[in-house]
């Protein structure tokens, strides 16, 4: 992807007569875009960028400052899908920014640089930090745009989605209470697109629970294969807030529901080709489909309540897709409702021993503040921004999302990119 610098060379040993090549550029999908610019001529190109057809759909923010103002921004924050810096300083001191940068950049963040030095030395070592693209001032709009938008159109690019499922060790026990809010975290705490996915076609919530009544949803969709794309699957989502979207359940029974293996294949595909983060919300039950949709999954979410039943079925789901899944992160489990007056439960810590791991976080049993929500179709965050639940979803967003680690620069540590990347997400 990073090519400029070589197109530059050979443009200038070219003929005068060969007109530029005009080539296709495909929209960029649901991505957070910042830049930091140190001039007022990119920054100008980069908002009209940002004004495109063909980034329409990104979410574009400019801040000036250049690299400075970049590490800055992210000791605290998380870092967004693309970050665009420009730099007019010498290459040393650009590799020296992009090593400090990678100890704040969160995994999965693509880079591009904008500079003023057509250096083949430069641009091999900008190559073996893991830069996406290097592209040689001035810059026009459409060089910016064509950039951006190849980065996830390249043959071998990687989708931009990352898929976390969610599923209950057992049916009752809030999984889908807590992908709901968690989705709802992911989009507005870390302001990442995303879409949370019923898949409890006949009794889902989703669109109770984000207050929504769509006319269409995903059973539009699984019932007609030869029609999902990614534009298909655009006008099947129902906005709920800036960052998130609903593909709902139609939640009636004038029809049963019996879906192969691979039924729902084609619109993950769709939406990992569009869409940061997509949430599925897995009924509880242990059908093919169900099965394929979790060992295909980026992340797994078990959530359980304090009792032996679930216990028991949340150790048979880690152990089933540890062994099935043995290059991918073990899954990660919760336990819900905790505390219910006079129930006997089991203890976190006999969990812990059985599953040989602890839980990623535990949800005290809080009837009136779930109940509150549930009714006036809220999240928990909504009703109750500063309680420690809502605390808990926001930190269950960052897991998920691969956002969990404290960023903190170390000076000196020069650490290529890439390498840095590489650990986060191992």
């Amino acid at each position: 992807m990073i090519r400029n610098a070589l197109q530059t060379a050979m443009s200038e040993s070219a003929p005068d007569d060969v007109p530029a090549r005009d080539d296709h550029i495909a929209p960029a999908p649901r991505i957070s875009i910042q830049a930091f610019c140190e001039s007022v001529e990119t920054a100008a190109a980069v908002q009209a960028a940002g004004e495109d057809r063909r980034l329409g759909k990104a979410h574009m923010k400019i801040q000036m400052g250049g690299m400075s103002a970049a590490s800055e921004a992210y000791r605290t924050a998380p870092t967004p899908n693309v970050i665009v810096l420009e730099f007019e300083k010498r290459p040393e001191e650009i590799l020296a920014g992009l090593d400090s940068l990678a100890e704040v950049c969160d995994a999965g963040t693509r880079v591009i640089v904008i500079g003023r030095h057509n250096d083949v030395t430069l641009y091999r070592e900008l190559v073996r930090r893991g830069v996406s693209d290097y592209m040689i001032l001035p810059v026009s709009t459409l060089d910016i745009v064509r950039s951006i938008c190849g980065l996830f159109s390249a043959p071998d690019a990687k989708p931009v989605g990352r898929v976390i499922a969610v599923i209950g060790a057992k049916g009752g026990v809030g999984a889908s209470t807590v992908s709901h809010n968690i989705g709802w975290a992911i989009a507005r705490d870390l302001s990442l697109d995303s879409v949370v996915t019923d898949l409890d076609l006949a009794f889902g919530t989703a669109g109770l629970d984000y207050n929504q009544d769509p006319p269409q949803g995903i059973a539009d969709a699984v019932f007609s294969p030869e029609r999902i794309d990614t534009a298909f699957i655009d006008r099947l989502l129902s906005k709920c807030s800036e960052n998130l979207s609903l593909l709902a359940a139609p939640a009636t029974l004038d029809r049963v529901y019996d879906f192969s293996a691979e039924a729902f294949d084609s619109i993950f595909d769709s939406l990992r080709s569009s869409v940061p983060c997509i949430v599925l919300d897995l009924p509880h039950q242990w059908t093919g489909w169900a099965q394929r949709t979790l060992l295909n999954a980026d992340d797994i979410l078990i959530v359980a309540a304090p009792d032996l039943a679930n216990l028991r079925n949340a150790k048979n789901l880690v152990d089933f897709l540890k062994a099935a899944r043995v290059n991918d992160h073990r899954p990660y489990y919760i336990l819900n409702q905790v505390g219910i007056p006079k129930r006997p439960e089991i203890k976190p810590s006999d969990f812990a021993k059985a599953l040989d791991d602890d839980p990623a976080a535990i949800i005290p049993f809080e009837p009136q503040l779930f109940g509150t929500a549930a009714n006036n179709g809220q999240m928990i965050a909504e009703v109750a921004a500063n309680h420690k639940v809502a605390d808990t979803f926001r930190q269950l967003a960052q897991v998920l999302t691969g956002r969990s680690e404290t960023k903190k620069t170390k000076a000196g540590l020069f650490t290529p990119l890439l390498q840095k990347l590489r650990k986060r997400q191992g």
